[in-house]
């Protein structure tokens, strides 16, 4: 399995980060550059326990369909999602929130693995890592910066 680890500080208190983490909106606002939507959008209209979405991009230029499962939520320290069918033989995303001296520590962990054996290993290896890494840290900016210009309660 491929795996990295991303941390943030984000200059807001963990409830906030843990909410806009769950947002729905802000994921496809954050992801615009590569045309992703949402084919099925969660019940109600945010993440919760068992929610399940479907998202359609574009990456390497080729379409891709990933639907996913929400689950482990534990307000604000975190939750977790992972594909439960889509472009990798698996993936699992878990979303941290601890309290940090400047705000909130987030600590998102991926661990992937593409398909067709040795050769998908290989892939991983030499380039698919560092993708997802880069995809991850962009998918990461647009929520800390707009969390971070919103004035607190």
């Amino acid at each position: 399995m491929a795996a990295f680890v991303l941390e943030r500080v984000i200059a807001a208190p963990p409830s906030a980060v843990f909410a806009a983490s769950l947002d729905p909106g802000l994921h496809v606002r954050s992801m615009a550059r590569y045309g992703e939507t949402m084919v099925e959008a969660p019940a109600g209209g945010a993440f919760t326990e068992g929610s399940t979405v479907t998202w359609r991009a574009r990456h390497f230029g080729i379409p891709f369909r990933l639907r996913s499962v929400v689950f482990d939520i534990d307000p604000p320290h975190g939750f977790s999602d992972r594909q439960l069918s889509g472009p990798f033989r698996d993936f699992l995303h878990e979303h941290v929130f601890e309290e940090h001296p400047r705000g909130t520590l987030m600590r998102d962990t991926i661990t992937f693995r593409s398909p067709f054996g040795p050769i998908g290993r290989i892939v991983d290896r030499l380039f698919m890592r560092e993708y997802m890494r880069r995809l991850i840290s962009e998918r990461n900016d647009l929520p800390a910066s707009e969390i971070e210009a919103t004035p607190p309660e």
